[in-house]
């Protein structure tokens, strides 16, 4: 089943068969993607399927409605109401908010706006610092994220990161964050990461960036589900500004979430509006209150638990075939293998368990020695086949399956040379 709450008849597919009516074309290519997410085995760590209902409101009739601004002003008539028949739309995004704040148990104010998980980094980032301020983070070579000071993106041009190092074993280094702290006394420390498989120590980041007067900002976009489900630590209480997308582990919408102390507010709402983004997306903002009310679900929290079960098992099990997995283990729903001493790429292996019907992704890893493009290492992930109903002796079985297309290709490459 592809996704293990589905009814009867297939949801997506009479979907398809009716965009097909419309458009041949776009509807043929979206049936071949579909079978493809429905036949493959799906390791990529930020992806996983939603609920039918998710999808439903993604499609529905708001669509099409604008609402710049925020329900408090909509509602007001002041200069801030900008389109007028918001009424309805202002109470599903007030209700989204009210939800989100009881799935992660906080009082910090909630924008539930943001397009994306960059586009929440984006806002965050600007909202309390200027041009060429300092921050540090961890780069994205050790499991950062683009948007945490790459030099390409956004983050990078803006303003100006120093990054924290790992240890040799793959770790977040805490004693180099608070040394380079003290060194280089940032405006905000930021933590979190998109290739990091251990529990990160929260309290230690908000102790040191007192410490030094910085902000303190987690981005939680892969963990937020594990975090909602009590399987992992709560930057809540702890951090000033906390990110998140609303797909990966919480298994909503594709897009983007800032929580804030109340002080923050303000300012996180006008980096968002005007600032950042113009109308909010109504329709995800519904998808978006869909995926909290499933979040606060004992079945939600047996699923994330047994995300967590099912990929330290994974990982387990590379290493016992004598991988080096990254950090040695994991603590969360993600691992990288490093392929250093391969003759293969990270690449290569990417590409090739595609041709096998395994989807995962390249992934550079600490120490890397090949380009961005290339890469030593791969990531994996095990939310999206847990939604698929996985438990540990199937990823056992597929650690074996990749096993077996890394000494093919191993193989190969070396008779190359």
């Amino acid at each position: 089943m592809f996704y293990k709450d589905q009814e009867n008849c297939d949801y997506n597919q009479n979907n398809i068969d009716f965009i097909k009516k419309s458009s041949t074309i776009v509807g043929s290519l979206i049936e071949k993607e579909y079978n493809r997410q429905k036949n493959n085995i799906e390791l990529i760590a930020s992806e996983n399927y939603c609920s039918e209902a998710v999808l439903a409101a993604c499609g529905s009739c708001l669509s099409w409605k604008y609402a710049e601004g925020y329900p408090s002003d909509r509602k007001s008539g002041n200069r801030g109401r900008y389109y007028g028949g918001t009424e309805f739309v202002d109470e599903i995004e007030e209700y989204a908010c009210e939800l989100w704040r009881l799935v992660f148990d906080t009082d910090y104010h909630v924008n539930v706006q943001p397009h994306s998980g960059s586009q929440a980094n984006f806002a965050a980032l600007n909202a309390v610092l200027k041009p060429g301020d300092t921050v540090l983070s961890m780069n994205l070579d050790n499991g950062g994220h683009l948007t945490h000071g790459n030099a390409a993106n956004f983050s990078g041009k803006t303003f100006n990161f120093v990054f924290y190092d790992v240890d040799d074993k793959g770790f977040i280094d805490m004693e180099d964050v608070r040394e380079k702290a003290l060194k280089y006394k940032p405006q905000l420390i930021l933590a979190g990461a998109s290739a990091y498989s251990r529990i990160i120590d929260f309290k230690a980041f908000g102790q040191i960036a007192k410490e030094v007067g910085a902000y303190f900002m987690v981005d939680m976009a892969h963990i937020a589900g594990l975090v909602a489900g009590g399987v992992h630590p709560s930057p809540f209480n702890y951090a000033d500004i906390i990110t998140s997308t609303t797909h990966k582990t919480l298994r909503g919408p594709r897009g983007g979430i800032i929580f804030c102390r109340p002080e923050l507010a303000k300012k996180i709402d006008s980096a968002i509006f005007p600032f950042a983004q113009g109308g909010p997306l109504e329709h995800i903002i519904a998808a978006k209150a869909i995926c909290a009310e499933e979040a606060m679900k004992d079945e939600f929290k047996e699923y994330v638990a047994q995300v967590v079960k099912n990929c330290k098992v994974f990982a387990d099990e590379f290493t016992k075939m004598g991988y080096k997995v990254v950090t040695g283990g994991t603590d969360n729903h993600v691992f990288l293998l490093d392929l250093k001493d391969f003759s293969f790429s990270g690449r290569d292996l990417q590409e090739r368990c595609d041709e096998n019907g395994i989807t995962l992704n390249k992934n550079c890893v600490p120490g890397e020695k090949r380009s961005p493009m290339q890469t030593s290492g791969v990531r994996v992930g095990t939310a999206p086949m847990t939604t698929r109903g996985y438990k540990e002796e199937d990823f056992i079985e597929v650690a074996h399956k990749i096993d077996k297309i890394i000494q093919e290709l191993e193989v190969e490459k070396k008779e190359e040379q």
